[in-house]
């Protein structure tokens, strides 16, 4: 009975990684949404308010990051994965923010795709497309 409804929740979880997907153009101020979607070489960088997307941005790395430890949780049942995890998804925020940040503040054009690619770690779940085949390669390698 415990593993179908750990089925289900993981399922969940993930739906909930899809709306925060599907709905960011409704739930967070991100300029760059639109203007990745366009020929960004070609254009300058949108206007922006740094704090209001800083903090929009750091907003959804935070749900991302809590859904993925989730789900993580409950495909290993480990805590210490989870600490580890957790560790990694700390680290990795810091030195992503400051490097966002860096490009926020001094857009050049020769470093959008640098950028573009930066933030993708912050506002997509990448992570744990990362850490869960590692952690399940290492659990069948013990």
């Amino acid at each position: 009975m415990r593993k179908p409804i750990s089925l289900i929740l993981v399922f969940v979880l993930f739906l909930l990684l899809v709306l925060i997907r599907v709905f960011e153009d409704e739930l967070f101020y991100d300029p760059y949404l639109l203007f990745f979607k366009s020929e960004y070489l070609q254009i300058d960088s949108p206007r922006r308010e740094v704090l209001k997307l800083t903090l929009f941005t750091s907003l959804r790395y935070l749900l991302n990051s809590v859904i993925s430890l989730g789900i993580i949780y409950l495909f290993f049942k480990d805590k210490s994965i989870v600490k580890f995890s957790t560790t990694v998804y700390v680290i990795a925020y810091v030195l992503l923010i400051a490097l966002f940040l860096y490009f926020v503040i001094h857009p050049r054009q020769e470093d959008y795709y640098l950028f573009f690619n930066l933030r993708r770690f912050l506002i997509q779940p990448i992570l744990l497309i990362l850490l869960l085949p590692a952690f399940y390669y290492n659990k069948i390698k013990r």
